[in-house]
């Protein structure tokens, strides 16, 4: 995450400024209960947050986070309370809990959108959304939270080291969200709704087509159109997946679907079903076959 470069511990010159204007105060908690009571105890900022920094190193990440939460509200106005702030919401992040470090990134823009740092905030708060993507079988609001909360980094900062991973992220999510609609489209397909399914893989063609499920969208597309009795649009779907993707293995199924012939390595064809059928499709694409 890159974060141990950007807030290192507070330097030993500071540390010893800090610990000569430190005023150590203990407080008696009083209460009803005849039990021991807990003691609150002022410390300098910069042992409060080097104890945090260990902490973290040691990868007792909710403990971390409360440490410099510490930091803040023992001294709320330092510079070193601001990335404390920051610092809380990564801590949160890896110790998985994400919602919880969603609501301090966002409290770190809001406090501090002028700062330095605050691009970091955003993308943290986009992985917070990203790493809880589920599998294409069950909803997908976060994956879209995920979406913009990537494209918000991209448009926000995109000259900077968190765009350049946003996009790659960016890539992703749009396949796992082309891959719920595919999943969906296949079951109302499979169960003989091709209204409905069509309407599923057009979604993918139209706007997830840089994806690696639209080969498959538009050789159900045509599928679907067949079986629904309308082959100029099976024709004008084929020659589409034909064209932009010749090589691949559903312009295959959609080439022996169309034609009643197999496309094999060497790009020849096997004899057609019928000599009405030959080299339509071949034909329709310009393609010599």
């Amino acid at each position: 995450m890159g974060l141990f470069t950007q807030f290192m511990r507070i330097p030993t010159a500071g540390r010893v400024a800090a610990v000569i204007g430190g005023l150590v105060l203990a407080i008696a908690v009083s209460g009803c209960s005849s039990d021991k009571k807990d003691t609150y105890v002022e410390k300098p900022v910069d042992e409060l947050y080097n104890s945090a920094m260990d902490m973290l190193a040691q990868e007792d990440y909710a403990k971390a986070a409360d440490a410099f939460d510490e930091v803040e509200q023992q001294h709320p106005y330092s510079v070193w309370a601001t990335r404390a702030q920051l610092m809380s919401a990564y801590a949160l992040y890896q110790a998985n809990k994400y919602d919880e470090s969603i609501i301090a990134a966002d409290r770190y823009i809001q406090l501090h959108p002028g700062n330095r740092d605050v691009a970091y905030a955003y993308y943290l708060k986009a992985l917070d959304y990203y790493i809880q993507i589920e599998d294409v079988g069950r909803d997908q609001k976060t994956t879209e939270q995920a979406m913009q909360a990537l494209e918000e980094v991209v448009r926000r900062f995109p000259d900077t080291a968190y765009a350049r991973d946003a996009r790659l992220k960016i890539d992703l999510a749009r396949d796992h969200l082309a891959g719920k609609e595919m999943a969906i489209g296949r079951w109302y397909e499979k169960q003989g709704y091709y209204l409905a399914a069509l309407n599923r893989f057009k979604t993918v063609v139209d706007k997830y087509q840089t994806t690696t499920h639209a080969p498959e969208a538009l050789e159900r597309l045509t599928e679907c159109y067949l079986a629904l009795g309308l082959k100029d649009e099976a024709r004008r779907t084929a020659a589409v997946l034909g064209y932009n993707y010749p090589g691949s293995a559903w312009y295959a199924a959609t080439y022996t679907l169309m034609t009643g012939k197999e496309v094999v390595a060497n790009n020849n064809e096997t004899p057609p079903a019928s000599k009405e059928q030959e080299g339509w499709f071949g034909r329709m694409l310009g393609f010599a076959f």
